[in-house]
C-alpha cells in the first residue's frame, strides 16, 4: 500500500512534468560581438534586450552623438547602432534599455568615474595613444591612509620602463582628473600609461613616475549635489599623497623634478596646489580650465560675480617674484567650443598681471577627453628638460 505523503510526492511530480512540457525550453541568447571596431574607425555597438520597447546610446564623448542615440531592434532581440568613423582614441560609453542604465555586458572593458562605470573602446590610429611593440612602463592601483581624512584612500601610479629592475630616480608628475571622474580615468579612458610609454620610447619624454590621485573626496559625490572643498583635496594632497609618493618610490625631489597638471576641476586644484606650495613645482599644466571665480558670460568673454577673491586671498604668493623664478612652464590649453573657455582667458590675463609669462593654447574642440588626451601628449615632452 503506496503512503499519503509518497502518493502526494507522485502527483506533485506529475503536475510539474506536465507544466514543463508546456513551457519553451528557454533559448540561449544569439552570438554577437560588442563593441566591433571596424578598419575605417567606426564602431557597431549591440546588446541583447529582447524585451526592451527602447534602448538608447549614452557616449558623450564620441563625434555628433551626445546623450540619448537611439539603437535599433534587430533579429532575436539585439539592438545595434553604428557611429562613426570615429578619431582614434578611447570612448566611453553605457545603454539606457527602458529608463535602466546599463554597461555592455559583452564588453569586459571598463572605465572607472567617481560614481559609476563605464564601458569602454578604444579606436586604433594613434601612435601616441595606441599599444605598441615598445617598452611598458606599469599603471598600479595604490592604497594609502589618509591622515587628513582618516581613511584609507586611493590613486593610480605610472612606473616608467625598466622602473621595477633599476635603481635611478625619476621625477614626479602629478596628474589630476575632472569633476565626476576618479583616479582610474587617465590611465583608463585618458590612455596616460600607453600615451607616456609611447613617448618615452620615441625619445620626446624623459622616463618619469605619474601621479593620478583620487580627486573628490567623498564617494556620493553626484552633479548638481553638494560638493567638498577644494582646500580638504589641497590638504590631503600636501599633507599625505606626496610624502606617500616620495616614500615608497624613487623619487627626485627638489622643485625642478616636480611638474603637475589638472583638467576642469583638477585645473582649479592645481592652481590651488601651486599656489599654496610656490615653490614645490616647477611645471603647472592647465586643462581646460581655470580660477572658477570667473563665469564666462557669452563667447570670449568673462564677468567677475563680485571681488575675485581668490586674486585677494593669493596675492602675496602672485606677486612674490622670488618663487616664480623656479618656475620653468605655466601652461594652459583650452577649446575654442569649451564652456570654460573664458575662464581660462581671464585667468591667463590674471597671471600675466601678476608678471607671470603663462603659455596659453587655444584648439579646436570642447570640453571632452578628445582634447585631455592630446593636452598630456603636448605637455609631457615638455617636463623636466
Amino acid at each position: 500500500m503506496m503512503r499519503p505523503g509518497t502518493a502526494l510526492l507522485a502527483v506533485a511530480a506529475c503536475v510539474l512534468a506536465q507544466t514543463a512540457s508546456a513551457q519553451p525550453a528557454p533559448q540561449r541568447p544569439p552570438v554577437f560581438a560588442s563593441p566591433e571596431v571596424r578598419a575605417d574607425r567606426s564602431v557597431v555597438l549591440r546588446v541583447h534586450a529582447p524585451q526592451a520597447t527602447a534602448v538608447r546610446l549614452n557616449a558623450s564623448d564620441m563625434p555628433g552623438l551626445g546623450m540619448g542615440t537611439a539603437l535599433t531592434k534587430g533579429d532575436e532581440g539585439v539592438w545595434s547602432v553604428a557611429v562613426g568613423p570615429l578619431p582614434a582614441g578611447a570612448y566611453r560609453y553605457t545603454f539606457n534599455v527602458d529608463g535602466l542604465m546599463v554597461v555592455d555586458p559583452r564588453n569586459p572593458a571598463i572605465s572607472e568615474s567617481n560614481n559609476n562605470v563605464w564601458s569602454l573602446v578604444v579606436v586604433p590610429g594613434n601612435d601616441l595613444m595606441d599599444v605598441k611593440d615598445v617598452p611598458h612602463g606599469a599603471v598600479s592601483a595604490v592604497t594609502y591612509q589618509s591622515s587628513t581624512l582618516k581613511r584609507a584612500r586611493r590613486m593610480h601610479v605610472y612606473t616608467p620602463p625598466g622602473y621595477e629592475s633599476g635603481a635611478e630616480r625619476y621625477p614626479v608628475f602629478y596628474l589630476l582628473h575632472g569633476m565626476g571622474d576618479c583616479d582610474d580615468s587617465w590611465s583608463s579612458v585618458g590612455r596616460a600609461g600607453f600615451i607616456l610609454d609611447n613617448l618615452i620610447a620615441a625619445g620626446k619624454a624623459r622616463p618619469m613616475i605619474v601621479v593620478m590621485p583620487a580627486g573628490h573626496t567623498r564617494a556620493g559625490f553626484a552633479f548638481g549635489g553638494p560638493r567638498p572643498t577644494t582646500d580638504e583635496f589641497v590638504q590631503d594632497f600636501l599633507t599625505d599623497i606626496v610624502p606617500h609618493i616620495d616614500r615608497r618610490y624613487r623619487t627626485v625631489t627638489d622643485r625642478a623634478s616636480r611638474a603637475i597638471a589638472g583638467l576642469s576641476m583638477g585645473g582649479a586644484q592645481t592652481l590651488n596646489i601651486a599656489i599654496a606650495e610656490p615653490t614645490k613645482f616647477a611645471y603647472v599644466g592647465v586643462y581646460s580650465s581655470g580660477l572658477f571665480g570667473i563665469v564666462p558670460m557669452g563667447p570670449g568673454a568673462g564677468q567677475r560675480t563680485g571681488p575675485f577673491q581668490w586674486e585677494e586671498d593669493h596675492k602675496a604668493q602672485l606677486d612674490d617674484a622670488k618663487a616664480r623664478e623656479g618656475l620653468k612652464l605655466l601652461w594652459f590649453a583650452t577649446g575654442k567650443d569649451d564652456f570654460l573657455v573664458g575662464t581660462t582667458r581671464e585667468t591667463v590675463a590674471l597671471y600675466k598681471k601678476h608678471g607671470f609669462s603663462p603659455i596659453y593654447k587655444e584648439t579646436e574642440g570642447a570640453h571632452t577627453w578628445l582634447n585631455w588626451r592630446d593636452y598630456l601628449i603636448e605637455f609631457a615632452p615638455m617636463l623636466f628638460k
